[in-house]
């Protein structure tokens, strides 16, 4: 529905507690608003994690909420919210969390998802949705909010800081002679994800990604004993050419790496949107989730695309007769990628 405003708002709160895959996809509507509205007073209601990666965002003011922090997280942020008053409330974020947040802020227009996609009941916390889309990815949702309020220009940029320390971290670790991949080969550890490539291939395709192409191999990653396990076997396979750097950077470092590499290599994750937000091109590896809502904005024709093959198999469906966005929650589905695929994809940008 169209939701137009009789004048610009004057303050506009924006609510995206997670992940940081959708805070990059939510970033664009951000600067759209901004050139549309450049006198709007924006505040950013995000979480711990993602208001570090985008500490130093312009023009854009984070109230924090500690998701780890239990009830005295909540209580914090609505004393920092005690007594404002926004002229709209955008809630990209449908789930039950959000949605408590949400009644902290005092707006008199909130606008949500439509029916369809207000999971965990958004819709009772909002009074304006946006227009119900099919099979849409999450940055054109996301853009549907900014349409909802009558702003039509889209804005495909994002520009997030990345402080000098950073760079002279990716500085250290990749040469600028010399052409660099980066692997990230595990996306965030939750509850039945199945993401993942196993490591066995991982470490086999950056073995022939070496012998192919010479390049050097930088590995990134957190400190789960999953992804430590993934990078020691990745690193015995490539030997000399490989930096393993995982566990040792924080998202500042890891975003200057990224700009730094000639291309990422690595599953559904924070990282590959982190990719698109500094324009590197990134081969995600898709079975479990669909690339249709999630792949990365810039790169999607480099996505390695076995989601249809997993639902055939495991769920006995094509990709278009499953709901949209269905997981795949089978711990075999990314075993469907071959190191073949993913190296006829890397021919793409390497050549």
């Amino acid at each position: 529905m169209s939701i137009l405003l009789e004048q610009p708002p004057r303050s506009l709160c924006l609510l995206r507690l997670s992940a940081l895959g959708d805070v990059c996809h939510a970033l664009p509507l951000v600067r759209t608003l901004q050139r549309a509205w450049p006198d709007c007073c924006i505040t950013w209601i995000i979480g711990r994690t993602e208001a570090a990666l985008m500490a130093g965002l312009d023009g854009v003011e984070f109230i924090i909420l500690n998701k780890a922090g239990g009830i005295p997280a909540y209580r914090e942020v609505a004393r920092q919210l005690r007594g404002r008053r926004f002229d709209v409330l955008l809630n990209l974020h449908p789930s039950m969390r959000a949605n408590l947040v949400s009644l902290r802020v005092r707006s008199p227009r909130k606008v949500g998802f439509d029916r369809e996609r207000a999971k965990d009941q958004q819709w009772l916390f909002t009074n304006s949705r946006i227009r119900a889309v099919t099979r849409q990815h999450v940055m054109d949702s996301f853009f549907e909010f900014a349409a909802a309020l009558g702003v039509a220009e889209r804005v495909e940029r994002w520009d997030i800081p990345i402080p000098d320390t950073a760079r002279v971290f990716a500085d250290r670790h990749i040469e600028c002679e010399r052409r660099t991949v980066l692997l990230s080969p595990c996306a965030a550890a939750r509850f039945r994800n199945y993401r993942n490539w196993p490591a066995e291939q991982f470490a086999a395709f950056a073995n022939e990604l070496v012998a192919a192409y010479g390049v050097d191999v930088v590995l990134t990653g957190g400190s789960s004993e999953e992804e430590q396990r993934a990078g020691a076997l990745i690193e015995a396979s490539v030997g000399a050419r490989c930096t393993n750097l995982i566990g040792r950077t924080n998202l500042k470092q890891l975003l200057a790496l990224i700009q730094r590499a000639d291309l990422l290599v690595c599953p559904d994750s924070g990282p590959a949107h982190m990719a698109t937000a500094v324009d590197t091109p990134v081969v995600a590896l898709f079975a479990t989730t669909d690339p249709r809502r999630a792949a990365p904005y810039l790169s999607r024709n480099l996505v390695v695309d076995r989601y249809d093959a997993a639902c055939r198999r495991f769920l006995h469906k094509s990709a278009d007769e499953v709901r949209f966005g269905a997981r795949v929650r089978s711990p075999d589905a990314m075993s469907l990628i071959t190191v073949d695929a993913v190296m006829d994809k890397v021919a793409e940008v390497l050549g």
